[in-house]
């Protein structure tokens, strides 16, 4: 079984590997595209949708527009990341060569009848926008305005083009909305555009700053929250480190005093703590194919993340469409071992005897991420007659990561769900890391707290106390939703909740295994140093 699972992963990644490079070698090409003087330059239509909805997104000829004359292009290569992504180019039908300029031309009639007007009017009323693509860099534009009383509706019909070009390459798309034109059934309405070339002192690889935001970034929360983290890191490691080196300290005393006395003062005295369930601590946990199986899926999606925030580090992912998306894509793919592996040994070192069972549910992880996100919403298992045990899981770790990602929350969630685009992923590594340190450290005291009541039911515990910041960031997003953003709509709300549950569900997973392999280490590790009889 070992043999052919290797034999399947070897071919799984040497397929996926083969095609995501001839993907990458085709959007590389077209990505740096040289142009030589007249060179057929594409306008692509991408999607149309409501500014405040932005993943609401549909077809740009959804709405009544009408088609240029052009007809022959030059082939488009889809990438997976922008097919799940929804990236919808058409070809625009505009007719534009490479530093030749266009005078203000008419390129089509839209007849509008009134069922074209109403889609126009709703699109208006709801603040469509659009989006389009010149040499992948991204424009957009804005379908048209209402009056100020709301009566009447006007469409911008004029496109205004002006491109920047550094050599033969080009650098810098600016787009003019004009032509202002009542919206009025059973008349024609003209459509035009024009082209203007400038030259650009703007080198290529530079070329997509124009659509960053630093001072969204570099504002000094943002600096001063990753001090604040440091420090809060700095002073929870020591803390835990003191208090636990000194509290083991006493408790190796204690038991190395217990052994010199004879059967009789032992059996007279009062023994307590950890050390009494050295027989019991062991055990495998409560429904093991489950919990291997969420651990060997956290372990996986935390080197899916730690993978991609360091390819995105050494490489520009954002300046190309879908490339993040088809780099993570294909990372998990790769990375599934992990998952095997992780949970794999885990659920044999319990003991476990359902080896297909267990097969099944590592491939479900692997092929469908969502099967995972199966979490455990019951009362956590704590001990009941240690209340520290029981609110440390619960408020420690939402109040400890409250401080280490108050900014760098708003920040990830403003570039995902509006329109940032999030460039600084060495401060997300570094928020990573933190993120795992004060997780290992919380279940480590969450852990002790419990063995030291005589439970040694700490494996879901462990679990459990970590995944916690899901149920804190699920609350958050709530939070943002109604007061950070203007989202609306059935669609626009089941999209944002529902996503947001399977990416705190995903981190939920991840925290719980890392604070499993942590504690797992802590728990072997003081056992280890105390004698047993």
């Amino acid at each position: 079984y070992k043999i052919m699972g290797l034999c399947w992963w070897t071919i799984e990644v040497v397929v996926l590997t083969t095609v995501f490079s001839s993907l990458l070698l085709v959007r590389a090409d077209e990505h740096d595209h040289k142009y030589t003087d007249k060179e057929e330059v594409v306008l692509w239509m991408n999607t149309v949708g409501p500014y405040h909805n932005r993943q609401e997104t549909y077809k740009y000829f959804s709405l009544p527009f009408c088609v240029g004359t052009k007809k022959t292009i030059s082939h488009y290569h889809e990438t997976l990341g922008e097919a799940l992504q929804g990236v919808e180019l058409e070809f625009s039908g505009l007719n534009i060569k490479f530093k030749e300029e266009v005078m203000q031309t008419t390129y089509c009639d839209i007849e509008l009848d009134k069922p074209k007007r109403d889609a126009f009017v709703y699109a208006i009323k709801n603040h469509y926008w659009y989006q389009m693509y010149i040499d992948d860099l991204p424009i957009w534009g804005i379908v048209g305005e209402a009056d100020e009383n709301g009566e009447d509706y006007y469409l911008w019909t004029y496109k205004k083009l002006e491109i920047g070009q550094n050599g033969n390459r080009i650098v810098d798309v600016n787009l003019t909305s004009e032509g202002k034109v009542k919206l009025v059934p059973n008349t024609r309405i003209p459509m035009s555009y024009s082209v203007k070339w400038k030259k650009s002192d703007v080198k290529f690889e530079d070329r997509f700053d124009k659509y960053l935001d630093p001072s969204f970034f570099q504002h000094r929360i943002h600096w001063f929250s990753i001090f604040n983290s440091f420090m809060m890191v700095i002073f929870l490691v020591g803390l835990v480190s003191m208090i636990l080196m000194r509290t083991l300290r006493k408790d190796y005393a204690r038991y190395s005093k217990e052994e010199e006395m004879d059967d009789m003062d032992r059996d007279l005295g009062d023994e307590y703590g950890w050390k009494q369930v050295h027989g019991d601590v062991f055990r495998p946990s409560s429904h093991p194919l489950i919990f291997s199986s969420l651990i060997g899926s956290g372990c996986q999606i935390f080197s899916v993340s730690l993978i991609v925030i360091i390819l995105a580090m050494i490489e520009d992912l954002y300046t190309e469409r879908g490339s993040m998306l088809s780099t993570a894509i294909f990372v998990y793919a790769a990375t599934s071992p992990v998952n095997g592996y992780f949970g794999g040994s885990l659920y044999a070192k319990q003991g476990g005897m359902q080896t297909n069972m267990c097969n099944i549910y590592q491939l479900l992880s692997k092929k469908r991420p969502s099967l995972t996100c199966i979490c455990y919403f019951g009362p956590l298992n704590l001990v009941e007659n240690t209340l520290v045990s029981l609110f440390t899981p619960l408020i420690c770790i939402p109040i400890t990561k409250n401080c280490l990602t108050s900014s760098f929350r708003y920040f990830i969630f403003t570039s995902f769900w509006a329109y940032k685009i999030y460039y600084v992923y060495g401060f997300m590594m570094l928020v990573l890391v933190i993120l795992c340190i004060v997780t290992v450290c919380v279940t480590i005291v969450c852990t002790y707290f419990l063995l030291n009541a005589e439970d040694y039911r700490w494996q879901w515990t462990s679990f459990l106390s970590a995944a916690s910041t899901a149920v804190y960031v699920y609350m958050y997003s709530f939070y943002y939703y109604f007061f950070k953003t203007k989202m609306y709509g059935l669609f626009q709300t089941s999209f944002y909740f529902g996503y947001m549950a399977v990416f705190s569900t995903a981190l939920g997973i991840m925290c719980g295994a890392v604070g499993y392999m942590g504690t797992s280490a802590f728990v072997r590790k003081i056992y280890t140093n105390v004698k047993i009889d």
